[in-house]
């Protein structure tokens, strides 16, 4: 008798590990399946973008795409001549500028300039791996 109870007590020990390996396993697969990729809000970033200088150098991949134009000499972007960003599109003083934007799932464009002087600026962001990030600045003063 002694030997029916060690079965039945093997059996049920191999068949509830069993099911709680499957279980386990099923756990694991459902959490992956059902994880959300979180895409960074562009508001959000936008306007994190304009208060905070370190984060703002931290979603520009130097050297930037476009140039620096003033007295007509032109520069490429770099951390050592970037101007850090403090006014968002928005907020432009359009008494004095014309300002234009366009915002899409993936990019963000925004341009300003003062009608016929030769000053005017220009910027692209585009999300990359689900975060926002400055990848073209030109900026005029003649």
């Amino acid at each position: 008798m002694s030997k029916k109870i060690y079965f039945k007590t093997l059996i049920i020990a191999i068949t509830l590990f069993l099911y709680n390996c499957d279980k386990r396993e099923l756990n694991t697969i459902s959490k992956v399946d059902t994880e959300e990729i979180l895409i960074e809000d562009f508001d959000e970033f936008y306007d994190k973008f304009h208060k905070d200088s370190i984060f703002q150098m931290s979603r520009i991949n130097f050297p930037l795409d476009g140039i620096k134009v003033d007295s007509d000499v032109e520069k490429k972007w770099s951390k050592m001549n970037w101007t850090v960003l403090k006014t968002k599109i928005y907020e432009v003083d359009t008494t004095e500028f014309k300002i234009q934007y366009k915002k899409a799932n993936d990019s963000f464009y925004q341009k300003f300039w003062i009608e016929n002087s030769g000053f005017w600026g220009e910027y692209k962001f585009r999300l990359i791996g689900n975060k926002w990030y400055l990848v073209y600045a030109v900026e005029q003063n003649l």
